[in-house]
């Protein structure tokens, strides 16, 4: 389906078109009209499938039908509840890139930076408002923030804000806006307390359901590699000497992983940006910004620090440490195969972590590609060469009969 063919306004159609946007994705033709039509919508899809544009799209077009007869400063019609600053910053940009040729204006607030900046922005009036639900509930109490007259609120990767721990902060914010508004909730997996909070908060929703076999793009070629734990930083540095190159994110499980890898490929002369939660907001947004201008090639990333951050052609993903959670490895290998292009994922299965696989493998309904041609595959067990015999046949504590002298006896 192309986008001409949805009822969207021709300023939103402009807009997109200069992007080179032209096809809806799946979850953009089934979630848009629904949207468009004020129904409260529960999306499951993965990450890389248009979400963004498929809850900002419908919602750009309904504020701007009710713009045209209000007067006076603006008010927070919109609300987009998302964890982390990255994805705020990520979600605003999206509206702002669809709303050029619109008089909308948009903002996020977060934390990790001075409150003043983003009072002086909400007080000029703000149509649309992203926000992470700390900093949201801050300003709130601090008598920034009016949520009276929220029309809609979009709750942006639920399950990662259940992670997270804030699943409390959704239920206050919720309840600060008004009973009628259209609730959105997008979520990459439905846990039990996800299920439980759209029950409480969300009235009779539609259910649009996009499986990963729908969304793990055909043009990404999954290969797999099976070797020991030690082992991992050299075959990494072997695929980048000789088989990988272009822009590559290698994703790690722990801070700790990624600070170290970081060093190495540092020391081998590879130019680096990393993110993680431990590091401050300028510093994640300057290696994500190097990254994208290319002045770094490898992106090295928690799950987390990485989650909905949109870098456009990335060639190959290396999955370091393999994801206890079947969906995170969908999430990661669509970093790459956007847009038509090719991409490649590459994972490195430890002992330890076969299980993983078989339980990624039960949720892509496919067995991955393994290479056994490499530098450094599980060696197979040795088998225990029977040891001769070397036990005397003389019992312990008995002497031989050679060494038994008689005795003359004294009596």
């Amino acid at each position: 389906m192309q986008f001409k063919e949805l009822p969207l306004d021709t300023s939103i159609l402009k807009a997109i078109t200069e992007k080179r946007y032209h096809t809806a994705t799946l979850v953009q033709q089934c979630a848009i009209p629904l949207i468009l039509n004020k129904k409260n919508v529960i999306v499951t899809a993965q990450t890389g499938t248009g979400k963004t544009a498929a809850f900002a799209l419908p919602i750009i077009n309904e504020l701007l039908e009710e713009q045209n007869s209000e007067k006076g400063q603006k008010k927070i019609k919109a609300l987009i509840v998302t964890p982390t600053r990255e994805l705020a910053i990520q979600i605003d940009k999206n509206f702002n890139t669809y709303a050029k040729y619109t008089n909308l204006r948009t903002t996020a607030v977060f934390g990790g930076t001075s409150l003043a900046p983003q009072k002086d922005l909400l007080n000029k009036g703000i149509d649309i408002l992203t926000a992470t639900p700390g900093r949201l509930i801050d300003l709130y109490k601090q008598g920034s923030i009016n949520l009276n007259f929220v029309k809609t609120i979009v709750l942006d990767e639920a399950d990662l804000m259940l992670d997270m721990g804030f699943i409390s902060d959704v239920k206050k914010i919720e309840a600060l806006c008004p009973p009628k508004k259209q609730t959105l909730l997008f979520s990459a997996t439905m846990p039990e307390k996800i299920i439980e909070l759209t029950t409480a908060i969300i009235k009779n929703p539609e259910r649009v359901i996009i499986s990963p076999t729908e969304t793990t793009s055909s043009n990404i070629g999954q290969l797999l590699y099976h070797l020991p734990k030690k082992n991992k930083t050299d075959l990494c540095l072997h695929l980048l000497r000789n088989m990988i190159h272009g822009r590559i994110i290698i994703f790690r499980r722990t801070k700790f992983g990624v600070d170290k890898l970081t060093q190495t490929l540092l020391k081998n002369n590879y130019k680096v940006s990393s993110i993680h939660g431990d590091k401050t907001q300028a510093i994640r947004n300057k290696a994500i910004e190097d990254f994208k201008s290319k002045k770094a090639t490898i992106l090295i990333a928690t799950d987390v620090a990485a989650r909905g951050i949109d870098i456009p052609n990335v060639d190959a993903v290396i999955n370091f440490d393999m994801p206890n959670i079947p969906e995170t490895y969908v999430h990661r290998i669509g970093r790459t195969g956007r847009a038509g292009k090719s991409g490649i994922s590459l994972s490195f299965c430890s002992p330890d972590e076969k299980l993983y696989i078989e339980h990624i493998e039960a949720l892509l309904q496919r067995t991955i590609k393994v290479i056994n041609d490499h530098p450094y595959p599980l060696s197979k067990p040795k088998k225990i060469k029977k040891q001769p015999n070397t036990i005397s046949k003389h019992k312990k504590g008995r002497k031989s009969s050679a060494s038994k002298k008689k005795k003359k006896r004294w009596y």
